[in-house]
Parts: C-alpha cells; structure tokens; sequence
C-alpha cells in the first residue's frame, strides 16, 4: 500500500506504480466511480461509501487497472460541490479501496487542491482535474506527492460549459491548451510521464467537434504524454445514435477505436467487461497488421 505522506517526486512509489502501466499491449483501462446524486449516469447509485467500496472492488475484478473516484458531478449543467462536502464523500471510499485493493491505482476526480491533498493522503495514486489545474494550489500540491495529474480540457465550467462550443479550429485550439497546461505541470515538478492529457470530450464541444477530436487522436498523442479518453455513454452518442444513456455501450466501444496503435492510451468507462473484451479482439487485429 501506497504510504499517506507525500513523496519527493519522481522518487516514491507512485511514479512507479504509475510508470509500471508501460509499455503495454492493451489502453489502461480506468474504471468511473461516482460517490455523487446527479452523475448523468449513475448518480445515487453508489451513496454510501460502503456501497462505493463494493463497486470499485468488483470493477477491479472485472478488469479496471484504475478506480477513478469522483464527489463532484461534472455532467453539463451541475452546480458546484463544497471541498468539505466532496472530501467527505471519497475519503472513505479511497480508505476501503487501498484496504481492499493495495495493488489497483486510484484516481481522484477532482478540481480542487484541498480535496486533491486529502485523496493523496488516503492513499490516491492520481487526480483527474477536468479543469487541467485552474486552482493555482493544484499542480504544486500533486507535485509534492510525487502523484500524477490527469489535465483534461474544458471550456467554462460545467454549469455553463455548453453556452459557447464555437471554435476557429478545435484540434489546434485544444491541442496547445493542453501542450501549455501541460508544460506549466512539468514546470511545476510534476515528471513528464506522470502528465497525463485528455481533450474533454462533450465538455464545452459540439457533436462535430467531439467527433474531430476523436479522428485527430494520433495528433494530440504526438504531444509525447499518455491520452485519456473518456466518451463511456456521454451525450454525443445519444444525439447522434437515439440511444438512451444505459443504452449506449455500443457506441462507447466505437468511440475507442482511433486508440488503436497509440502508445499510452487510458479509457475512462462505466463498462468494464465488454470494454475488456473489445480492446483485446482490437489488440489481436493490430498485431496481425504488424
């Protein structure tokens, strides 16, 4: 288990638990916990943090290489969480998963330091900030732990995120908000391999954005840091499909395949098993071209 004291970084034992992930054949696979009411798909569902534990130990089993934890829901139109309240939501949960799971990486999905530093402390491994670090205490603090950042790339805030989704040029505009962001992390002390990249998907994007985000994969890959990638069940595809949201797995694994061939690739999803099964036939069929 992970200690809860923060560690020089480069030098504890998260960098090497989160460097361990490479190289590999198949994306990492990140499961989604939501310990929220309002999550799009699952809010309420995992209330209590006894309820949480349980979910997360079963994803572990089904194949999740990370449980990413969330207090907050991000879903467009939410309103905004308390540190306190969102502290008291995952703490417990991150403490039962270490206790249940000492070998599986938790993420916390959060945009908060202070929230950031109790996750750490229980014994996180990484923070997905949708906001690629806005709170000027967040890069210092995940350095401090020797831990990982996930740095996504979001227009507003949830609340009003979807108010403006008018680009120039989406690829280019994305791209080199997460080249800087990502810098500005290095800057910080954070090791270039544990900066981790996500072009936010559905956050502040139309439907034909999202879709030139996903064909352009290879591009922002180029960037040399690992990709997340989290379309599970997102909005896109019940506009562009009808699908309802419990409806919506097919869709999910096709949204997966521009991560074919890249080289550090982590999806974020609520389906753990199918996922797994789909990644290992698209793993099989890459290495028959190779």
């Amino acid at each position: 288990m992970i200690p809860a004291t923060a560690t020089p970084a480069g030098l504890g034992p998260r960098p090497l638990r989160l460097q361990a992930l490479w190289p590999r054949q198949l994306a990492v696979i990140m499961g989604i916990l939501n310990c929220t009411p309002d999550s799009f798909s699952d809010g309420g569902r995992f209330g209590s943090s006894t309820q949480a534990v349980t979910h997360g130990i079963r994803m572990a089993h089904e194949g999740a290489d990370i449980i990413d934890v969330g207090g907050e829901s991000s879903r467009p139109g939410a309103e905004p969480v308390s540190a306190q309240n969102e502290i008291r939501r995952v703490v417990p949960v991150i403490q039962g998963l270490k206790n249940h799971l000492p070998d599986t990486l938790i993420s916390i999905d959060t945009s908060k330091a202070l929230v950031a530093a109790a996750a750490l402390e229980a014994g996180a491994d990484l923070v997905n900030d949708i906001t690629a670090g806005a709170d000027t205490a967040m890069l210092a603090t995940v350095a401090s732990y020797g831990a990982g950042i996930v740095l996504m790339h979001m227009r507003g805030q949830p609340r009003t995120m979807q108010e403006n989704t008018t680009y120039t040029n989406v690829t280019a505009e994305v791209h080199a908000f997460l080249a800087l962001r990502a810098e500005q992390a290095i800057d910080a002390g954070i090791p270039r391999d544990l900066v981790w990249i996500d072009p936010g998907i559905g956050f502040g994007k139309d439907d034909p954005a999202n879709v030139r985000l996903l064909a352009d994969l290879p591009n922002l890959a180029a960037l040399g840091h690992p990709i997340v990638l989290g379309v599970s069940r997102k909005s896109m595809i019940g506009r562009l499909t009808g699908a309802e949201v419990d409806d919506r797995l097919p869709g999910s694994l096709a949204a997966l395949t521009p991560t074919i061939g890249l080289p550090r690739v982590i999806v974020r999803v609520h389906d753990l098993r199918p996922t797994l099964q789909f990644l290992k036939i698209l793993a099989a069929i890459e290495e028959a071209h190779q």
